[in-house]
């Protein structure tokens, strides 16, 4: 039987869970929101008796649980009242939405969050050259995005969906750690449009609640 009770999302302010809490915001999805010190292996540590692995963010919806910021975003979206956030498998851009949302965590913040790990949280182990190699190889990255959104305002289905979510959470993370440099001006306008939606400006609000991560 569902659960009657809203879904618990344990996150930390301005981590990979803003996606998540960005998704129930724009889906009108209502979520118990738990914000933890940062990181909260270490700092909360009564969490791994929910999370064993001690990250986040996790959504716990009845007997489902999950770990994963992109699949918890578009989980969120698909339970909401406005599904437009999702593309469905019989729209055109269901390929592209399902590989752009994937994309996002896999291949464009995989090496942002190398590059925070050793030029900014463990700089003082003597990695910082390690960390720019890896700042480096996030630029490279961005290039399917550069070139996706070159003739479109949003990734998929020509309206905004938890794809854009997903990599625009990379591309925000990426002013915040020291990445903007390398970032093609087609993506900061394309940021500066995500983040002036209410939906982003209400979850962003929401988390403020906590301490930051980042």
């Amino acid at each position: 039987m569902p659960s009657t009770e809203p879904p618990v999302l344990y996150t930390c302010a301005g981590s990979r869970g803003l996606r998540a809490t960005w998704a129930a915001e724009e889906a009108g999805v209502a979520i118990d929101l738990r914000l933890l010190p940062f990181p909260p292996r270490f700092q909360a540590p009564e969490f791994l008796e929910t999370n064993p692995l001690g990250t986040v963010p996790m959504l716990v919806d009845g007997e489902a649980a999950m770990t994963e910021s992109c699949a918890i975003a578009h989980y969120l979206a698909s339970k909401g009242g406005d599904r437009s956030l999702v593309v469905e498998p019989d729209e055109a851009d269901y390929a592209a939405y399902l590989d752009f949302t994937y994309h996002a965590d896999a291949t464009i913040t995989f090496p942002q969050t190398v590059y925070m790990r050793f030029a900014l949280f463990e700089k003082d182990k003597g990695w910082g050259e390690a960390g720019q190699a890896y700042a480096k190889w996030f630029w490279k990255r961005l290039v399917k995005l550069e070139q996706r959104l070159e003739s479109r305002e949003y990734l998929c289905a020509d309206r905004f969906t938890v794809a854009d979510i997903c990599c625009g959470y990379a591309l925000i993370l990426a002013r915040k750690v020291g990445l903007d440099e390398g970032v093609p001006a087609t993506l900061k306008a394309y940021r500066e449009r995500l983040t002036a939606r209410e939906g982003y400006l209400r979850a962003v609000e929401r988390e403020a609640a906590g301490p930051a991560a980042i």
